[in-house]
């Protein structure tokens, strides 16, 4: 890590970006499909990504991660394990999050778009590669697949 990384500057950065905000990730397994969101807010709006949003005041990651799930999809699901903590940079949107992703197995619930998920579906993990703009969710989806 260089001088400017410990500092909060990125070489492709002029600013720093504020404090980093605690949210969670969830890779849903539902057989061969994983569940994505269409996001309805900044940043990335528009794209298909994970389930997940921000940790509440007092509350842990894991469960956070439900309710974000809960919330976003409507699913519910049984955590299986921790895959990653992935930084969200963001400068555009003057955010910086730390992403703490988890994989899950489905449990019940059909997936419908809600809180700021403009939708939500099952799509084959063959599809992730097309559908999945952000190279980092990618990769976290492929590492979910991996480990089954």
């Amino acid at each position: 890590m260089d001088a400017g990384e410990e500092a909060g500057h990125f070489p492709a950065m002029s600013t720093p970006l504020p404090a980093p905000v605690p949210c969670v990730g969830v890779v849903c397994l539902r057989g061969d499909e994983v569940l994505l969101i269409r996001r309805g807010r900044p940043p990335r709006q528009g794209e298909w990504s994970l389930p997940g949003g921000r940790i509440e005041p007092g509350e842990r990651a894991v469960d956070a991660a439900l309710r974000e799930l809960r919330e976003e999809t409507g699913v519910e699901a049984r955590i299986s394990g921790l895959l990653d903590v992935v930084d969200g940079l963001f400068p555009e949107a003057g955010r910086h999050y730390v992403l703490i992703d988890y994989v899950a197995e489905w449990v019940s619930g059909e997936p419908v778009g809600g809180d700021d998920a403009a939708e939500a579906r099952f799509f084959p993990l063959a599809e992730v590669e097309a559908r999945v703009a952000w190279e980092e969710t990618r990769r976290v989806i492929a590492l979910a697949a991996a480990g089954r």
